[in-house]
């Protein structure tokens, strides 16, 4: 159990109020009970902490002067609050050691300190280092490389040649790994490309639910060092995505593509192979990107929600802009 003085003293922020304050958990401004801690980063809540029950709140030395409880000032009340959260996670750590059902090959090379669950599959020449934590039902490819302090949740697969650097998160369903998509056309049908390349991961990754990284062609996948992916993501085949890269749900990425430094790529966003997109661009949700991006900025494409009258009536003359323009350059050279 934690106090308020606890918390300020490890994360180094200012407070206001009884050090002695008890924290047990974690809850929204709006619903925060009794011993619960709460945040305010975004000025649009500001009128919930009036009426919040917290017993702390995490905010800006500004909105601390109207703070009705106790409080943990930051510079940075969202990022601070992150790194609190983290101490309230109370998932339950894999047994030590390797469970009894895993089946783990004669070449592999597992840690004594890893934690191995139930049906675990290790293949040819996998390695597992110092403290990984596998759980059950994980497949783990030949010639995997798993480093120190990953976390693997139920039913991940690696299928082969993936090597994941230290620290790395994957949740359930993910496939990392597979095939790329390759085929060749010949004499009316499709010929399959071998993918002989791997899947390379960072450290401190983390990759989503049912999320899918294919291995390369010839040389690898590359995910660099705190690239954080979110559910439901495909990403092709020699795909390059550069480090602190943030992407959300549903984002498809074709092969060959390679994207930048501190990018945010937002849902269900779809980039065509073979372009480059230059770091520190920001793509909205849903747009399409067909070319490179050179320039840093943000970037979308598609329409804005509208009434489905209006949206009809406006999809025709999307169909008559190219005969409009003609005429309207017509009409201005005539008037000239």
């Amino acid at each position: 159990m934690l106090t308020l003085k606890d918390l300020a003293t490890q994360f180094e922020l200012a407070f206001k109020g009884d050090g002695d304050t008890l924290i047990t958990g974690i809850g929204t401004l709006a619903n925060a009970q009794s011993g619960q801690l709460a945040f305010l980063a975004n000025s649009k809540y500001t009128q919930q902490l009036s009426n919040t029950k917290a017993s702390v709140v995490v905010l800006s030395e500004t909105d601390a002067l109207d703070c009705p409880c106790a409080c943990l000032i930051s510079k940075d009340p969202y990022t601070s609050f992150a790194r609190i959260s983290v101490l309230f996670d109370s998932d339950e750590n894999l047994a030590e050691g390797i469970h009894s059902t895993a089946v783990i090959h004669s070449t592999a090379n597992v840690s004594a300190s890893a934690r191995i669950g139930a049906f675990v599959v290790i293949g040819e020449h996998a390695v597992i280092a110092d403290n990984a934590s596998i759980y059950a039902h994980c497949n783990i490819g030949q010639h995997c490389f798993v480093d120190e302090l990953c976390v693997l949740m139920p039913r991940v697969t690696l299928v082969k040649r993936v090597r994941l650097g230290k620290r790395v998160r994957i949740h359930s369903g993910a496939v990392l790994g597979a095939d790329g998509f390759g085929i060749a056309m010949h004499q009316g049908n499709w010929i399959k490309v071998a993918q002989l390349g791997g899947v390379q991961i960072g450290d401190d990754c983390e990759i989503g639910a049912n999320t899918t990284i294919d291995r390369g062609a010839i040389e690898d996948t590359i995910l660099e060092n705190d690239v954080r992916l979110d559910n439901q993501i495909q990403i092709g085949h020699n795909v390059y995505i550069g480090a602190h890269t943030a992407i959300a749900g549903c984002v498809a990425i074709a092969g060959s593509t390679r994207i930048g430094k501190y990018c945010l790529i937002g849902g269900a966003a779809g980039i065509v192979g073979h372009i480059e997109i230059t770091d520190k661009v920001i793509v909205g949700a849903m747009s399409l990107i067909t070319h490179s991006i050179y320039e840093a900025g943000e970037y979308v494409s598609g329409t804005p929600m509208q009434p489905k009258a209006e949206w009809r009536k406006n999809a025709v003359r999307f169909k008559q802009l190219d005969n409009m323009a003609r005429a309207l350059k017509s009409l201005t050279k005539t008037k000239e």
